[in-house]
């Protein structure tokens, strides 16, 4: 459950939201809030249009300042495990969590995910090494305002498409597993790509290794991974309308796995995909030559990402999830 305040995590997510045109209920719905605790959030930090995490952060320090001890600073054990937690790539919330379930008893070895965020956002020279904030997922030790998503452009109209409007409800509540979200990571220059598959019950990781992104290229990929997978667990697969996908039809004929096709300029249509893919740039920041990764590249991606503990999962790791509902 969220805490009674909205914390500096969550800003940046409804600043990064209202930049990319969502309304304040999806924003809500997404940080799993009331709207209205949103709509106040962004009326009297500037509204949607003048909404900044920074100023906003910033502006409900100044309304609650209680100067005390951070306690990091006195903690070494509890330090370090912040410190480790955050050299294998765990957010502060991750970190804080997974805390309370290794020590249960143990109250000296716990540390809110926003201490964490202060000591290595708010405080400037906080608690932590500087070189830490390397470690979190925008890779910079103060924050940045990001401007809207300017698109991919004008794409051509792909033959016989399932749109998402006609994927069964089971797929929609999560009810049942296999169900798969994909997509294309661009690397620099617009010159290399690596395909994406997320399951939407487990948010388990798959990744591509794509010598170029023509349509024979990705279904052979997408084919081969696919059909790695157990029977149970290969069900239907939703991507964007990218010319990509332009021979979805010959590899649901070879995985028996059906493709739907989000609404042009939708990709909140398969947000765990589009969140997982912010996760994947922590690995593959948009300057990589996504040419040089090999499979054993992707593979330790793959590892990694999925033995995070994620929040959406009641802190278990997609790998645990993943195998849970394989049983």
């Amino acid at each position: 459950m969220a805490g009674v305040r909205l914390g500096v995590a969550e800003r940046e997510e409804i600043a990064l939201g209202l930049a990319h045109g969502l309304s304040l209920r999806a924003i809500a719905c997404e940080l799993r809030r009331p709207s209205s605790t949103i709509s106040r959030e962004v009326g009297r930090c500037g509204g949607v249009d003048e909404y900044r995490c920074t100023q906003a952060q910033q502006l409900t320090m100044q309304r609650a300042q209680r100067p005390k001890a951070r306690k990091l600073d006195g903690h070494p054990r509890l330090w370090r495990r912040v410190e480790q937690g955050l050299l294998r790539l765990w957010s502060p919330q991750q970190i804080s969590k997974r805390l309370r379930a290794d020590f249960p008893h143990d109250t000296r070895m716990r540390v809110s995910h926003e201490t964490i965020y202060q000591a290595l956002y708010v405080q400037g020279r906080g608690s932590l090494r500087k070189e830490l904030t390397q470690a979190l997922r925008t890779g910079r030790a103060q924050r940045r305002e990001r401007g809207p998503n300017p698109g991919r452009g004008t794409r051509g109209k792909i033959k016989d498409m399932v749109l998402i409007s006609e994927r069964p409800a089971e797929i929609e509540d999560r009810a049942v597993p296999g169900h798969w979200e994909g997509d294309l990571i661009i690397g620099k220059a617009h010159k290399s790509q690596v395909g994406t598959l997320v399951e939407r019950v487990s948010r388990y990781v798959m990744l591509l290794r794509l010598p170029d992104g023509t349509a024979e290229t990705v279904r052979d990929a997408l084919t081969k991974k696919v059909q790695k997978l157990p029977k149970k667990m290969r069900k239907s697969l939703t991507w964007d309308q990218g010319k990509e996908m332009a021979q979805h039809k010959e590899f649901s004929i070879a995985t028996n796995v059906q493709v739907y096709f989000c609404d042009p300029s939708s990709p909140w249509q398969r947000g765990t995909n589009e969140n997982t893919n912010g996760l994947l740039r922590q690995y593959m920041p948009k300057s990589t030559d996504l040419s040089d990764l090999t499979d054993e590249d992707l593979e330790a991606i793959e590892d990694s990402l999925n033995g995070r503990p994620r929040q959406t999962l009641n802190w278990m790791t997609p790998s645990e999830k993943f195998a849970e509902v394989m049983q």
